[in-house]
């Protein structure tokens, strides 16, 4: 007799390909090369909601090792707004304001209120190590600005990452018109140079997708020990196709999508094999048309109410879904 043969079924993911993202460095680049989103987006106070930004602001921490004992820079690429890369209202009439934080009070783990997540000023404590009001200069029109040199040691230490904690804040203090910018932490001055084991974050990403459908863009909340399920609210998502999220465990869970000047809020279960782990939203644009121009804005928060954070270098690198292998005996 035959003996019974092993049948090994393996179910196969199929998604969509992202495209390239267009910075090709690693390390501190804000957005991450990982996450292909080509800005992050603030309009000035006097815009509409329904352009895409909820709060007209935005905080991103820097995280530079306890080891790393050299000065440092953050740089704003192309904070102006004016040019060709910013949303005009009518006449280009904004300011925005750049600010870097340092010291006592900055690290989010120890004041909630630094994360930024409240409509009050309370995210400003720390020491203010630097700060600029930029309107439509050309000079800044596709360039960096460089905010430093700073020393580490005028950040907020933080014990679990082994990291001293930086904090820039971007404000649009007048006018309506959109700025687009990017972030990049550099050793030196005159060239990006990421630092080794430095990393980026916010608890509220507020970002323009591609003008591109072939384009999916990514952002990569961390799920750490405790955490059983996590709320997420997308805004004014305008209907432009799909947010899928991807973990080792799920291959690409649906969420509810915001139209324009609306949210979409959802719980999702989080499973042991996720903890420890960084989540991938992943925002497919629509098949059938471009949507241009489209800003959205994401947070999460855990079951206690915890805003978890979006690292732009995925902490534990990019999920990939591993489809579960079964193995049966075939029957007779």
């Amino acid at each position: 007799m035959k003996s019974g043969s092993v049948v090994i079924k393996l179910l196969v993911l199929l998604m969509l390909a992202a495209s390239l993202p267009h910075e090709t460095v690693s390390g501190q680049a804000v957005p991450g090369k990982d996450e292909n989103i080509p800005f992050l987006v603030t309009f000035g106070k006097f815009g509409e909601t329904s352009w895409g930004d909820d709060d007209f602001s935005s905080l991103f921490f820097f995280t530079i090792p306890k080891d790393f004992n050299r000065q440092f820079y953050i740089k704003v690429f192309d904070p102006d707004a004016g040019g060709q890369n910013d949303e005009i209202q009518g006449l280009f009439d904004s300011k925005t304001m750049f600010s870097v934080y340092g010291g006592k009070g900055v690290d989010p783990d120890k004041n909630i209120e630094s994360r930024g997540l409240k409509n009050s000023d309370n995210y400003k404590q720390g020491n203010l190590l630097a700060s600029r009001v930029f309107g439509s200069e050309p000079t800044y029109d596709n360039r960096y600005y460089e905010f430093g040199p700073f020393n580490p040691t005028e950040g907020d230490y933080n014990e679990k990452w082994r990291s001293y904690i930086f904090k820039i804040v971007c404000e649009g203090i007048t006018g309506d018109d959109g700025n687009l910018y990017r972030y990049f932490l550099s050793s030196d001055k005159n060239s990006e140079i990421p630092i080794e084991g430095a990393n980026a974050f916010t608890y509220e990403y507020t970002f323009r997708m591609w003008n591109d459908n072939k384009s999916v863009s990514h952002i990569y909340p961390y799920v750490d020990t405790g955490i059983v399920s996590i709320k997420q609210r997308n805004f004014d998502w305008d209907d432009d196709g799909v947010i899928l999220v991807v973990s080792t465990y799920k291959q690409g869970l649906p969420v509810p999508i915001s139209g324009e000047d609306n949210e979409k809020v959802s719980v999702i279960p989080v499973e042991t094999a996720e903890i420890g782990k960084s989540l991938d939203f992943q925002f497919h644009k629509r098949q059938d048309y471009v949507v241009k121009n489209n800003n959205v804005v994401v947070s999460l928060e855990n079951q206690r109410g915890d805003a978890l954070q979006f690292f732009s270098s995925p902490i534990g690198g990019v999920p990939v879904y591993k489809p579960v292998i079964t193995v049966r005996k075939k029957t007779k």
